[in-house]
């Protein structure tokens, strides 16, 4: 059993078989790094609760024991209600993914950002986002007609 502890003090308990995805663990563990509390300063309690419940949602899938293994369609279907959060709760969990080097979880997630601007137009980007717009008129005109191509 490892137990992981967030940046806010929770604390996480773990099969190894789980723990072996997070791969920022896993190599913690193998260079004996590991104590019998493993830090994770950049994870909050509710982040780290979500990456621990889809990481053992996806070790079931390669589980042995054929009775507990998922179908892909099963996981496809999962993943697609794990992915319905917040936008803060999101980039929370892309950074954790990113920190704690879960490429699956990662690649899940930025898919997610992907599909949610994909067709927009920059000023529809900046309004999902909340991204002000810091060129003037000027600067942005020149910018449309330098990148022509990308606005087509």
């Amino acid at each position: 059993m490892i137990t992981l502890r967030s940046s806010d003090g929770e604390t996480f308990d773990l099969d190894e078989v789980v723990a072996v995805e997070l791969q920022t663990i896993k190599n913690m563990m193998e260079d004996r790094c590991a104590e019998s509390v493993i830090p994770v300063p950049n994870v909050e309690g509710k982040i780290l609760a979500k990456v621990i419940e889809y990481c053992k949602k996806h070790v079931k899938r390669t589980a042995k024991a054929e009775e507990h293994a998922l179908s892909d369609a099963d996981l496809k279907a999962w993943d697609s209600d794990f992915i319905k959060l917040d936008q803060a709760t999101l980039f929370d969990l892309i950074m954790a993914a990113n920190y704690l080097d879960i490429k699956s979880l990662l690649d899940l997630l930025c898919q997610t950002v992907a599909d949610m601007i994909k067709g927009k137009s920059p000023e529809e980007i900046r309004k999902i986002f909340n991204i002000k717009n810091d060129f003037t008129p000027e600067e942005e005109k020149e910018i449309r007609r330098e990148n022509q191509w990308a606005f087509e």
